[in-house]
């Protein structure tokens, strides 16, 4: 068995520790205010530290990019793949997804709304890594609402794009919104909005309150309120 090479595992550790503030910072101030002396300053280490792990400023700003959607996936995405295929799914995901947000996972909320709106009209690799990862989100909640469909949970009308747009325009106004207002309130109206279009789509009730996305009507367990 080859033996470890100790400066490569001190190199990982230093690259995931820098990359864990670099992604804070980017989505307070944008991937463009993400540079490596700023970062090298946030992490008390040399800027030729910090060039040697990453190289140029755009290999940083992909890394953050790389680093942020394996924090959503740990937070939302594989926590939503303890449930069944379909409606059950889909409503941990999005229960999931909203409580990211709140709880403030990245320190300026959602890290892919921030950088979305700041290369959104920015072509080039940058932009293509954003996107990439956007579509990868959007798939798999695309996908869910499919089984649901397939499984009969949802309405067989359901059209899986639409109801992404729909559910994820909710969610990011409300991280907007809460962020603008510094209010939690905000997240209560997007459970709520996404409560009334999962039942407009054919969702139960039961499901949707089993998944945390309806408080419980008291004395009537499975039965929920918006």
């Amino acid at each position: 068995m080859k033996p470890l090479d100790g400066r490569k595992v001190r190199g990982d550790e230093s690259r995931r520790a820098v990359l864990a503030r670099a992604v804070d910072i980017a989505s307070v101030n944008g991937l463009e205010g993400l540079t490596i002396g700023r970062l090298a300053a946030e992490v008390s280490a040399s800027k030729s530290g910090v060039a040697a792990l990453f190289g140029t400023k755009e290999q940083l700003q992909l890394a953050a990019i790389e680093t942020a959607r394996g924090i959503f996936t740990a937070s939302v995405i594989d926590l939503a793949r303890t449930q069944p295929r379909g409606l059950r799914r889909l409503c941990a995901l999005l229960r999931s997804w909203i409580d990211y947000s709140a709880d403030r996972v990245f320190e300026g909320g959602c890290f892919f709304f921030a950088v979305s709106a700041e290369f959104d009209s920015r072509p080039g690799v940058v932009h293509d890594a954003i996107v990439r990862a956007v579509d990868e989100r959007d798939a798999y909640i695309a996908a869910n609402i499919g089984h649901a469909v397939d499984q009969g949970e949802l309405l067989d009308t359901t059209v899986s794009r639409q109801l992404v747009f729909e559910l994820t325009a909710l969610i990011e106004a409300s991280n907007s919104y809460s962020l603008l207002r510094m209010s939690a309130e905000p997240y209560e109206f997007a459970r709520r909005g996404v409560v009334s279009r999962l039942l407009a789509s054919g969702a139960n009730m039961t499901v949707l309150a089993e998944a945390g996305l309806v408080d419980p009507v008291p004395g009537k367990p499975g039965t929920g309120r918006p």
